[in-house]
């Protein structure tokens, strides 16, 4: 039961970052330039994260979502917007 509520617990949390990636990334660049490539990728890992929490009884909660954490900055580093403010604050 325990093993049920963390991944229910994780798939929610993939879900919430992936929604507010979505939503920030359309904010910013509008519907011509989204990212949808980023976005599949980050759904992809989202996908790979929680099935390696089902099958592995061992991997913590906070270790998951903090792997997912850190992948979806690392995912938004290679974004257009952040690749252009990144531009502007080293010139």
């Amino acid at each position: 039961m325990k093993k049920t509520i963390q991944v229910a617990l994780l798939t929610v949390f993939v879900t919430l970052v992936t929604a507010s990636f979505s939503y920030a990334q359309y904010s910013v660049t509008g519907n011509s330039a989204f990212p949808f490539f980023h976005l599949g990728c980050l759904i992809i890992g989202g996908l790979i994260i929680v099935s390696l929490k089902k099958k592995y009884t061992k991997l913590y909660l906070s270790e998951a979502i903090g792997s997912f954490a850190l992948y979806t900055v690392l995912v938004a580093l290679f974004t257009a917007p952040v690749a252009d403010a990144l531009k502007a604050l080293i010139n």
